[in-house]
């Protein structure tokens, strides 16, 4: 054997590079087994502010086309969380999101005179797909603000805070209680549709104020509603619906939420952030599940481009963000902002587009399709070794016993042999042959989480892939014994 510096020079000498001779040199993954993180809950995005009533209006096989890009873990992302939008606005103006009590009843005490009309915005029939014919099981419902009538401002929208919180106070009384019953209701509407709301959020961006629905609250106003809301969920038999809070618009700023709420931890279940003004690259302090509830290139012209220049919305540039929420952010769901819309518009705010009425997808898409496909809710991320200089790798044990590991090549180039070994933790564990399950799965620029060719070491414990120049491939290891595919 000569040593790696003596062929390179060699190399050099013929007009190969170091970094050429790097690449063809085959890489070792290993995955720890032994060491574990944190538990997924996957991956999302929303049809909120009548998107999905956008949506309904195309043909019948555009629809499907795009409820399987959103949903169908063989034909698209493979989605497993949909984050839906809970109305305050007084009618169904364009791009506003009705609610279920438009005009007030007269009061915090009146009987409430509740408004039902089987749609919410078009998102009881993305709900109702998403649920039946794809298994979802996460529905996240989201209130912008609580309806004006309820607030400081006595408008849903450019902020304003919930009456009766710390700091708050009205003529008209108290909304607190009001409120928590309001979002019930929401829930018991959807229970009569068929649909099971799982996560309840009542916050979005309250750090933060527009000229749509929006409300602004400190951390010590949202403890004072929690202590409200739950009760009053559990008092209805919504036990196990989970609070979700707060969904700030950038994710650090969480953090000075959350020491303002330390009291009723107990009664938070997931704490939300956006990456908007800050991204999630370290983890909140909390003991709770931590979700990434949204984030979108709204400023950059529509790109459908996997890698460009390293833009913003250039899928690569999304494979890396969600890495980064997760290794480093340690979040367990990572939700884009948009899904799909049929209305003009011409940024990366959302994954699918319409175009002369055909749905068209982006590459930020397939993106979290070689992540939400192989990265199935109740996975726990474990850890991963040997990655080469620009390649990001992670690993996940699925509930199923499936290992999926993912390798981004951020490097321009060749492309690279990736070998993805199983380290001693995994003793006794050996995997089927290719055409069993072991294998791997690709995004570039010209590929959409298509099947690669990975072989099997003899062991049943390796395989190896080669990984392209700027891509993602996600590598799934089915154990001998079997389980149920994803």
């Amino acid at each position: 054997m000569y040593p790696t510096a003596f062929l390179s020079s060699l190399l050099l000498l013929g007009g190969v590079s170091a970094s050429e001779l790097e690449s063809r040199q085959a890489s070792t993954i290993t995955v720890d087994l032994s060491r574990t993180f944190q538990t997924m809950d996957g991956f999302g995005t929303s049809e909120a502010f009548q998107r999905a009533v956008t949506m309904k209006r195309l043909s019948e096989d555009q629809q499907r086309k795009f409820l399987d890009l959103m949903f169908s873990t063989t034909k698209g992302a493979g989605l497993s969380i949909l984050r839906n939008g809970i109305g305050s606005s007084v009618d169904m103006r364009d791009d506003w999101m009705v609610s279920i009590q438009p005009r007030n009843p007269g009061g915090p005490s009146a009987t409430p005179n509740y408004v039902w009309d089987g749609s919410d915005n078009g998102q009881i029939w993305v709900s109702q797909e998403a649920v039946k014919t794809y298994g979802l099981k996460t529905i996240y419902a989201n209130a912008w603000s609580a309806p004006g009538y309820m607030k400081t401002n006595n408008n849903d929208a450019n902020g304003g805070s919930l009456c009766g919180v710390s700091g708050a106070s009205c003529s008209s009384g108290d909304w607190k209680q009001a409120f928590a019953n309001y979002l019930t209701q929401y829930i018991k509407f959807y229970q009569q549709e068929g649909v099971e709301v799982t996560h309840l959020g009542f916050l979005n961006e309250p750090d933060y104020t527009t000229s749509y629905a929006s409300m602004r609250s400190s951390g010590t106003q949202a403890q004072d509603f929690i202590r409200v809301l739950r009760p009053t969920l559990d008092r209805n038999n919504m036990t196990h619906v989970i609070i979700n809070c707060c969904d700030t618009m950038g994710w650090s700023v969480m953090n000075s939420m959350l020491n303002q709420m330390r009291s009723i931890e107990g009664s938070l279940g997931v704490v939300t952030g956006h990456a908007y003004t800050s991204g999630p690259s370290s983890p909140l302090s909390t003991r709770h599940k931590t979700w990434m509830t949204e984030a979108a290139d709204n400023n950059g012209a529509w790109t459908s481009s996997w890698y460009s220049n390293g833009g913003a919305g250039e899928g690569l540039t999304w494979a890396n963000n969600i890495y980064g929420a997760i290794v480093n952010g340690n979040v367990s769901a990572y939700l884009y902002w948009i899904g799909g819309q049929d209305r003009p518009s011409n940024t990366n705010s959302k994954m699918i587009r319409v175009v002369n009425k055909q749905v068209e997808p982006s590459k930020r898409l397939w993106a979290f399709a070689n992540w939400s496909r192989f990265v199935r809710p109740g996975a726990v991320r474990v850890s991963t070794s040997g990655a080469p200089s620009n390649v990001r790798t992670s690993a996940f044990r699925n509930v199923d016993g499936t290992i999926a590991v993912q390798v981004i090549n951020n490097n321009s180039g060749s492309a690279r042999t990736i070998s993805v070994n199983i380290g001693t933790a995994g003793a006794g564990i050996s995997f089927v042959a290719a055409a069993d399950g072991v294998a791997a799965w690709v995004t570039d620029g010209s590929r959409d989480c298509d099947q690669i060719v990975a072989t099997l070491e003899a062991s049943g414990r390796a395989l190896s892939a080669s990984v392209p120049p700027r891509s993602m491939v996600s590598f799934v290891l089915r154990p001998s014994g079997g389980g149920a595919k994803n």
